[in-house]
């Protein structure tokens, strides 16, 4: 039920992306910007904790899944460190996905020969 559960809260989020894509002027850029404040926003007012609670990879996996881990790294951080976690935690949260989005990202650069557009 966990797979079912995680797949539509997933699909729902992509969706609304996709109908945001297609309906308005926003570029996926815009989008991805609004979706990854939009998860730092509902992690500070507490509403997005109880749908990773409620969805799991569903709430997580999805850009606003990002905002999340930031939002909570930061929140951890300050109770830890003060002030200053307001500048690491959400960095040191979430430095695994972001050390393996620059190494795929330069293994890709390096095996893949690139396609001229002309």
């Amino acid at each position: 039920m966990q797979f079912l559960t995680s797949f539509i809260i997933g699909g729902l989020l992509c969706v609304i992306a996709q109908i945001l894509i297609d309906k308005t002027s926003l570029t996926p850029a815009r989008i991805l910007v609004i979706y990854v404040v939009s998860g730092v926003i509902l992690t500070a007012f507490g509403l997005y904790a109880p749908l990773v609670s409620f969805a799991g990879a569903g709430a997580t996996v999805p850009l606003t899944g990002f905002g999340y881990a930031l939002a909570e790294g930061i929140k951890e951080a300050v109770r830890e460190r003060g002030a200053l976690g307001i500048l690491t935690g959400g960095l040191t949260a979430c430095s695994a996905g972001i050390a393996a989005a620059v190494f795929f990202g330069w293994a890709f650069a390096i095996f893949k020969k690139p396609k001229s557009k002309a």
